[in-house]
């Protein structure tokens, strides 16, 4: 069975990863972006600032079943277009309980990796590489598909392999890396 992935349902929000855990008064002196109702800080991990975000519940629970907790703490630094529990929902029914349960992990751990790309990436940094390359540049997933982000106006489209695109969102919109 084929699997959408979820980078088609939602353009959530880029994550980058790779920083160890902030003091509270460097998490005060943060520029933070509001996420699902929690503040998401730049010197946190995905796991650790997820957690917080009532949007991305879905998602926690895919990493955990996944297995993939300990890596997306570990030494980074990744960007992860993180679907919100909104993408997950656009899934066909049962697909998201299918690939929780425990023999379907290695589809699952291809469907989460899939929104993964190493480096610490910005919306600026997505912007600036899409004009460089005639208003499109491709990113390689640490999945190994590829996926190839647009710019146009003030706009980033990302594209899977098939091409299937989801939804625009201006570049200051939750895509910068924390």
């Amino acid at each position: 069975m084929q699997y959408p992935r979820l980078v088609l349902a939602t353009f959530a929000a880029a994550l980058a990863l790779g920083a160890a855990a902030p003091s509270f008064a460097q998490m005060m002196k943060e520029q933070t972006v509001t996420v699902g109702g929690a503040p998401m800080y730049p010197s946190k991990n995905i796991i650790q600032n997820a957690v917080n975000s009532k949007d991305h519940t879905t998602l926690v629970a895919a990493v955990k079943a996944a297995g993939l907790v300990e890596t997306l703490q570990g030494p980074g630094p990744f960007t992860v277009f993180a679907p919100t529990n909104a993408a997950f929902a656009k899934l066909p029914k049962g697909t998201v309980e299918s690939l929780l349960r425990p023999e379907m992990k290695e589809n699952l751990v291809a469907v989460l990796t899939y929104h993964v790309v190493p480096g610490r990436l910005s919306a600026k940094d997505l912007m600036d590489a899409a004009k460089k390359n005639g208003g499109r540049a491709k990113l390689k997933t640490v999945e190994g598909e590829e996926l190839t982000v647009e710019a146009k106006n003030n706009s980033l489209t990302i594209w899977d392999a098939r091409p299937r695109r989801a939804p625009s969102r201006s570049s200051s919109a939750r895509t910068r890396s924390f």
